[in-house]
């Protein structure tokens, strides 16, 4: 009788797993895997954080402005100091996030509450796991793998830089136990995943009213034109209150707290 060893069975085989004929294998192993982790960290909630991975932090960006070459044309300097006006955005994420986590420090409870979770690179995802942790808490990132991009950022917990292949379980993972989302200025990835968030709220896909905080009037106002939308009928002025627009970390803080207090959100979302 041929002895079976490990490497002989098809879960343990890299030529099937990798194969079309493992992708519903691949696919439900970024399910049970990602949920091993929150299970055994007890993370019951996530507050999620969205942006653009350009964005850097103040220090960063006024030290490549403080030493650009005398010679640089204005079109680099101009890029360089909309890249320190920028970074105001990660100040505020990364203080927002501490904000969030020493609130959910007090609350009672076995279970580890709204952590905040991002998407695990650099800019504003960094921004956001950089203040959870320097407030001494928990938190998530939900990496992706992508030609040219580093894994995940320093300030992910321990056990909780997940790194996922397919977009749709990432997106699925972000949105599975939210319980409020702060959307910053971002590019195509922070876009697709706002307006997929609005279209399942919309849609009652997700049946929960989640509190949603597009943080930064004038870039939203100037990317989206909102009223127009409105205006021409492809969204009803209803839908406008699916989201709040910031612009202060007070204002967001407290938006997000009393829309959670007031309602009592648990449990996941699908």
């Amino acid at each position: 009788m041929t002895k079976i060893i490990d490497k002989d069975r098809f879960y343990y085989n890299p030529e099937f797993l990798g194969s079309a004929s493992g992708r519903s294998v691949r696919i439900l192993s970024e399910y049970y895997g990602p949920l091993q982790r929150m299970q055994r960290k007890k993370i019951s909630d996530t507050i999620v954080f969205f942006g653009s991975a350009r964005i850097l932090a103040r220090e960063v960006a006024q030290d490549a402005l403080d030493n650009a070459p005398k010679d640089s044309d204005k079109q680099s300097l101009k890029r360089l100091k909309m890249d320190l006006k920028m970074s105001r955005y990660y100040e505020d994420a990364r203080t927002l996030a501490g904000k969030f986590t020493k609130w959910s420090k007090g609350l009672k409870g076995t279970k580890h509450r709204y952590i905040i979770c991002s998407g695990g690179g650099p800019g504003i995802m960094e921004a956001s796991n950089r203040g959870a942790s320097e407030a001494g808490g928990v938190n998530v990132g939900l990496t992706i793998s992508l030609p040219n991009e580093s894994s995940g950022n320093k300030w992910i917990s321990d056990d909780l830089d997940m790194k996922f292949h397919y977009f749709f379980m990432r997106k699925f993972w972000f949105l599975y136990l939210a319980k409020a989302l702060i959307v910053w200025p971002g590019g195509f990835g922070t876009l697709d995943e706002l307006m997929e968030l609005l279209t399942l709220i919309q849609t009652e896909k997700i049946k929960k009213r989640l509190p949603i905080v597009l943080y930064g009037k004038e870039f939203w106002e100037k990317v989206v034109n909102w009223d127009y939308l409105v205006d021409i009928g492809t969204i009803s002025p209803e839908d406008l209150d699916l989201f709040h627009i910031s612009d202060d970390i007070n204002d967001t803080f407290n938006y997000v707290t009393k829309f959670i207090e007031t309602n009592q959100l648990k449990g996941p979302n699908f």
